[in-house]
């Protein structure tokens, strides 16, 4: 099915996410799986404006375009059951594969994984928040900190069956104030690599061209000064931010 098919063909719905902190909805498209989240069912938060986060997911979809790397499922606003709201396609995970994941503290693997932090469990156990230190994930980690994404929770990753990894959950993004929190931080300090900088590059170079005219109607001209400016300084320091300011280095819950 093409774009325009997405746009205008029924949107039917056969179910609903529960979990969710908003209304969020599953949906077919013909023969496409889909999420739809009615910008009606938003709740309104005290740090983004009431009504926004429908648009925020599409224009993180976009920003994962312009860097060119797939991070983001096509996501698009358009009207359903319950007015106009996010849509996205629905990605079969792999649910044998872990990405993020919480192990006793004496069973974290030698390699190939990063530790975000320790603590104990409801029973004092010691424990560790880990995540996989892949290029897949170095470039979500990219990714969250030009968007300033205030919630990447380790559920937000999707393992796909063929490695690739997907980010989804983006309402609370691109706020003007730095807002990180995020359960990738196992790069602190690391420089960044040639190909991520040239992801980088391409997104502030975009901003002066059509990404900038497609956030305009998403965004504020305040919110995407500000990732004009994190743009500018993630090619100037060349390296993975540490935290910084009062807020959590984490969500909560993790996942």
């Amino acid at each position: 099915m093409n774009a325009p098919d997405l746009l205008t063909a029924q949107l039917e719905l056969t179910g609903r996410i529960t979990t969710a902190s908003n209304a969020t909805f599953l949906g077919s498209i013909g023969e496409n799986s889909v999420v739809y989240k009615p910008i009606a069912g938003e709740k309104p938060l005290w740090d983004f404006p009431h009504g926004s986060l429908a648009y925020r997911e599409v224009a993180a979809f976009r920003v994962s375009e312009a860097l060119g790397w797939n991070l983001v499922p096509q996501t698009w606003l358009r009207d359903g059951r319950f007015g106009e709201g996010m849509v996205q396609l629905w990605q079969d995970i792999d649910r044998e594969q872990h990405p993020v994941d919480i192990v006793a503290a004496d069973k974290v693997p030698e390699d190939g994984w990063k530790t975000v932090l320790h603590g104990e469990d409801e029973s004092g156990h010691q424990m560790a928040l880990l995540h996989e230190d892949t290029p897949a994930l170095r470039r979500m980690a990219v990714f969250d900190v030009l968007v300033n994404n205030a919630d990447r929770k380790g559920d937000h990753v999707l393992a796909m069956p063929d490695g690739h990894r997907y980010g989804v959950d983006h309402g609370l993004c691109f706020n003007e104030e730095h807002k990180l929190r995020t359960v990738l931080w196992g790069w602190v300090g690391q420089p960044l690599t040639d190909d991520e900088l040239a992801g980088v590059q391409r997104v502030s170079d975009a901003l002066d061209a059509d990404l900038g005219q497609e956030l305009a109607a998403l965004l504020t001209g305040e919110e995407i000064a500000a990732l004009a400016d994190r743009c500018t300084d993630l090619l100037s320091e060349g390296r993975f931010p540490a935290h910084r300011g009062q807020m959590p280095a984490v969500p909560w819950p993790l996942f």
